[in-house]
């Protein structure tokens, strides 16, 4: 299988997770995104949104990144980040689409701001945005820690596709400048995923900002 991907990307990171755990090979090809090689021909062909990660399995193309982790999944004898029972899935599903919806939304906003900007060259951030992405951020996390009060990880008492999605969305924490400081059962879930071999393993080199 093909991954398109950019090693900056959380959705890519999410991918490159669930792949590295599940030991699935797959062959990294690089869209340059600052290049903008997403918004031409050859990329639109594979996605028309113009956004990374695709995956390749033998002409199969699959597009957005929650997608990708339940196929590989799928795809995975014996796996248990994906439970088979409808409750246990459910369970976990809430968890994606919380994640794409809500936490990795607001997320976005303060990396956009904080961090792709400034790394590429299109000025200072908006303060206005940045008050509205810290606005959301507080809004949402503060469900995230009040659930993981008492929990190890986000659904089903074990690491699931959850515990991937939304820590991806959390890869750029430090040079996006998300204000983690009053979330304490976030920070301790987070350095209990960063502990994992998956996420050492797919760790970009962090440029500075």
């Amino acid at each position: 299988m093909k991954l398109y991907f950019h090693p900056l990307s959380g959705n890519s990171r999410r991918v490159l997770l669930v792949a590295t755990h599940l030991d699935i090979p797959l062959e990294r090809i690089l869209v340059d995104l600052p290049q903008g090689e997403q918004r031409g021909a050859s990329h639109l062909s594979r996605n028309p949104n113009g956004r990374v990660p695709v995956l390749d399995d033998d002409g199969f193309l699959l597009w957005e990144s929650r997608a990708i982790i339940q196929y590989l999944a799928e795809k995975t004898p014996g796996q248990t980040l994906l439970p088979t029972d409808a409750r246990g899935r459910a369970d976990v599903s809430r968890w994606l689409f919380w994640c794409s919806a809500h936490m990795a939304q607001a997320n976005t906003i303060l990396v956009f701001e904080n961090f792709v900007k400034v790394r590429t060259g299109r000025g200072p951030a908006d303060p206005s945005e940045v008050a509205r992405g810290e606005a959301l951020f507080a809004q949402h996390a503060q469900v995230l820690d009040t659930h993981l009060a008492g929990k190890a990880w986000v659904a089903q008492e074990r690491l699931t596709l959850a515990d991937f999605s939304l820590a991806a969305s959390f890869a750029l924490a430090g040079p996006a400048r998300l204000p983690l400081g009053d979330y304490a059962n976030i920070r301790a879930w987070l350095g209990r995923v960063q502990e994992l071999d998956a996420w050492k393993r797919t760790a970009p080199p962090m440029p500075q900002v």
